[in-house]
């Protein structure tokens, strides 16, 4: 291809390809792998920037009638068909700010462009989906992708359940790439053309940033602090969690002992066991339904059958060390629902499978963008948070979202541009009334998030499901949420889907769980491993794994803060893929299953059935010292393999590290012996003093 250059080389080189009259834009940056360029796609006669009307694609070409090209910068504009075009880009070697736009551009509705990728190159980032579409497409039987998307497209839009979502990529050629706004957009990552990368977005106009750098970390920790600061809950929010789908409040206990509590039997259940096996656990979360109502969210009320004695729980918990969650959804039930659509504080809902669910429970989405309703709605919520709740879980901000052009927000915003950006409203709307009650002692968790979400709460994946499979989605989504800007997150350590809870799966999901901020335990088909279907029903080796990790979770809460705070400051995540840190050493892109909690522990993750030994690769320029066997330090670039049993993962130390983990296999030997030891609860409850 000959090119016709309009400047000298510069570190931003415009050039036209005399064949085609398609512009070529060529960033090269002094700590480059590869240059990033912006080219055509001849295989599909495509140029490299485009914008949309509603009757046609429009691709840029020709030479600009005004250019300004200087050496970290290019601006340029063409002129067509009475259409002023303008491409801006500028940067500062480290970080490049690219902006298309046209005027005028009312009827422009998309604007896209095609970037080069190089045969190895390899993408990451986005969504933590492992695959875009159905959520259990992700943790499909015989699933191979896993952190890499090359091969793959990718909606950005929202969708639920796994819906952490933000439109930033990451390159091993050393480059970031992030769009701003909501839009929704759309990413062909060298599926269509092995040699292109497509990026599209809807809307008037585009801009986003190039972040560079040899180093992935420099640039995912720029691009976290972007989109954040990350929000850090309290230290007590870093320590273990228990809790259950559905409390159903039963005459007895899972062993036929007849409830004497004043409280709901499931919670009281769960709470004297664990005292009892000596399981520690500082949060305890109630699901829904906890309220009045068919749904049971009715009001902001409790139900008093379900709930008996609420206050007093509360309190009771306390007694304990344990701070109580709840969870909530982004509508409202009952009378408040009524209300809500009499003063316009609703928004209409999305036309899809939901609709008639929502509409039969009579359910008003609330709209955030709306002062008035903001403020209505979080009264809700301080009147909880008066009672001693610390924090809430959010539900339910994506699926009955609508996401058309013909919706209005109060901002005046269509629910297309909205859709993305909800869930930030929505965790932004609860922290704020949260932080007005308990100012830096609450967390929240929302399950969907978008740029900017981190400011707020902390994260958990979603309904992830039970199998082997659910376990790898999990390990994977871990890793991808915390290289796009969510650095605190956990999972629903045994999967969420009821019915098909696996002992094994639980096990390994136990131990992953333990090196993520967010330990929680639940829900565990509203059941515990003191009461599984089938035999052992009292599972003593599953009550030991869970205590060992519990423990070692404990443990490390101060080490999960101290770090948690580097991130909200620094970028740098806790959940760490070994590219992240080791980007010149090839096994550091192949080996998704291992990585590195915070600077010094390392663990691999295992999520396959019947594995009774583990092959993985320790990153070279360090010594690592194995937690479970101190004696054995093993020099670093090899792949070494190790015994695992089911209550062990690998887990190792950087040399010359102060963390020191204590004994595991002792920990693991006294937690058999006091889960071998079934408590009587009938006596556990005469130590309550409960009248």
């Amino acid at each position: 291809m000959v090119l016709f250059s309009c400047a000298n080389q510069k570190l931003v080189d415009f050039k036209v390809d005399s064949e085609t009259g398609f512009p070529v834009i060529s960033i090269t940056y002094s700590n480059a792998v590869k240059p990033v360029i912006f080219l055509a796609n001849n295989a599909q006669n495509e140029g490299s920037i485009f914008f949309e009307t509603g009757d046609e694609k429009i691709w840029i070409n020709g030479q600009p009638v005004v250019k300004m090209n200087s050496e970290n910068s290019f601006i340029a504009e063409w002129k067509t068909e009475g259409r002023s075009i303008k491409v801006n880009i500028s940067g500062d070697k480290t970080k490049y700010y690219f902006n298309f736009s046209a005027y005028p551009d009312t009827d422009i509705v998309k604007w896209g462009f095609n970037l080069a990728a190089t045969p190895d190159e390899y993408f990451t980032g986005l969504f933590e989906h492992v695959v875009d579409g159905d959520q259990k497409k992700s943790w499909e039987k015989g699933i191979k992708t896993a952190l890499n998307l090359r091969g793959q497209t990718v909606e950005m839009l929202i969708k639920p359940t796994l819906s952490l979502y933000t439109p930033f990529y990451l390159s091993s050629n050393g480059y970031g790439l992030f769009i701003e706004g909501t839009w929704p957009g759309y990413y062909d990552f060298c599926k269509t053309n092995p040699e292109i990368v497509n990026v599209q977005f809807e809307g008037p106009s585009l801009e986003g940033i190039l972040y560079t750098s040899k180093k992935p970390a420099e640039i995912v920790k720029s691009h976290a602090l972007h989109v954040g600061p990350a929000f850090v809950p309290p230290k007590w929010a870093f320590r273990p969690y228990r809790w259950r789908d559905t409390h159903t409040n039963k005459p007895v206990y899972y062993d036929g002992t007849a409830t004497n509590a004043p409280f709901n039997s499931m919670l009281v259940e769960d709470i004297l066991m664990m005292e009892a096996l000596d399981i520690p656990c500082r949060v305890y979360w109630i699901d829904r339904p906890w309220a009045k109502g068919p749904m049971g969210y009715d009001d902001f009320e409790w139900d008093s059958e379900r709930f008996p004695n609420a206050q007093e729980m509360i309190h009771w918990l306390n007694s304990k060390n344990i701070d109580l969650l709840l969870w909530i959804a982004p509508w409202v039930d009952g009378e408040m629902s009524s209300f809500a659509r009499q003063e316009g504080y609703d928004v209409p809902f999305a036309v899809n499978r939901w609709t008639n669910w929502a509409q039969e429970n009579a359910l008003s989405l609330i709209d955030f963008t709306n002062p008035e309703a903001k403020k209505w709605w979080q009264q809700g919520i301080a009147k909880m948070l008066k009672q001693g709740i610390k924090g809430f879980k959010l539900d339910r901000s994506e699926e009955i979202v609508p996401e058309t052009h013909d919706i209005i927000f109060a901002n005046g915003k269509t629910a297309r541009e909205m859709r993305n950006a909800y869930p930030v409203e929505y965790v932004r709307a609860t922290n704020e009334i949260c932080s007005t009650i308990y100012p830096d002692d609450f967390v929240i968790f929302p399950r969907a998030g978008y740029s900017g979400s981190s400011r707020y709460g902390v994260f958990w994946g979603g309904d992830i499901g039970s199998p082997a499979e659910g376990l790898r989605c999990a390990i994977i989504a871990a890793q991808r949420s915390s290289l796009i800007g969510f650095p605190l997150w956990g999972s629903d350590i045994g999967g969420y889907w009821h019915g098909d809870m696996d002992r094994e799966v639980t096990a390994r999901w136990l131990a992953f769980g333990c090196f993520t901020p967010i330990f929680e335990f639940g829900p565990t088909e509203d059941r515990a491993p003191w009461d599984m279907r089938s035999e052992p029903n009292y599972d003593a080796q599953l009550i030991a794994i869970w205590r060992l990790y519990a423990k070692l979770h404990d443990q490390l809460s101060d080490y999960s803060y101290a770090n948690a705070v580097k991130a909200k400051e620094t970028g740098m995540p806790l959940i760490r893929p070994l590219f992240l840190e080791y980007a010149d050493q090839p096994a550091a892109w192949q080996d998704w299953q291992t990585f590195t909690y915070g600077p010094d522990i390392l663990v691999s993750a295992i999520w396959q059935k019947n594995i009774h030994e583990h092959t993985f690769y320790l990153p070279a320029g360090s010594k690592w010292v194995d937690a479970w066997d101190k004696n054995r330090i093993y020099e670093g670039g090899q792949n070494i393999t190790v015994e695992t049993p089911l209550y062990k993962i690998p887990i190792f130390i950087k040399e010359g590290s102060t963390i020191d983990l204590g004994d595991l296999n002792a920990l693991y030997r006294e937690s058999l012996q006091i889960a071998g030891n079934k408590p009587d609860l009938s006596s556990l409850e005469k130590m309550q003093n409960w009248k």
